[in-house]
């Protein structure tokens, strides 16, 4: 697995992990939004 794999393979888990606390009532869509913004940001910056 090359380095750009493992860095999506790792946002794809933050950002479900992020949208399932959402979908079970543990955090609101503002948060949401802005923590998957944040995995986003980090990927960008590791594929860059």
């Amino acid at each position: 697995m090359t380095d750009h794999e493992a860095a999506i393979e790792q946002f794809l888990d933050d950002a479900d992990a992020a949208l399932s606390e959402y979908d079970q009532g543990y955090a609101d869509a503002d948060a949401t939004l802005t923590l998957v913004r944040d995995h986003i940001d980090e990927l960008r910056e590791t594929l860059d």
